[in-house]
């Protein structure tokens, strides 16, 4: 299955290409975008953006789950990641972080409005949901804007093995 390009004003939403990977472990390797995940790893070591990006096309290709790289519109520079994930029973996982240097732009609340949007209208999902660190009320911020309702805090093993606290939110097809 080919991949969809998305678009919105700013934004670009494609594939990854491997030639992306350097950008990739650049941004996501940032300690300041890793601590605010569940589960990007820090330090981000030679070969993990590779090894990520060949593993999107299976998943994309089994209905699992789809990864966008997100860019502007006018250029081909990647700002950060967003996926509709463990895609099962009509519904899907929303995530995504952004370098640090593009936090506070909208760019991640515009490619979350686009991509929810795709997830009903093309998926054919039926519930979309997301979580976040409660450390990080901007990606709680990032949610509402894409029109999810805050439905739950729960403790949640993070990217270090110890509990974190975590905010959950969804978003039901109309």
């Amino acid at each position: 299955m080919e991949q969809p390009v998305l678009t919105t004003k700013r934004l670009l939403l494609r594939k990854y290409r491997l030639e992306d990977s350097d950008e990739i472990q650049r941004l996501a390797g940032n300690y300041n975008v890793s601590k605010m995940t569940l589960n990007v790893p820090h330090p981000y070591e030679d070969g993990m953006a590779e090894a990520w990006i060949t593993d999107h096309l299976e998943k994309m290709n089994n209905g699992t789950q789809v990864t966008y790289a997100i860019s502007d519109s006018k250029t081909p520079h990647l700002l950060g990641t967003i996926s509709l994930s463990k895609i099962q029973d009509s519904q899907a996982n929303l995530g995504y972080w952004i370098g640090e240097q593009y936090w506070g732009k909208g760019y991640c609340s515009e490619a979350a409005i686009e991509l929810v949007a795709y997830g009903f209208n093309s998926l054919g999902l039926k519930r979309i949901y997301a979580q976040h660190l409660t450390c990080n009320p901007a990606s709680g911020k990032v949610m509402i804007n894409a029109g999810m309702q805050h439905i739950n805090s729960t403790l949640e093993k993070g990217r270090t093995g110890q509990p974190e606290s975590v905010e959950w939110y969804e978003i039901l097809s109309s």
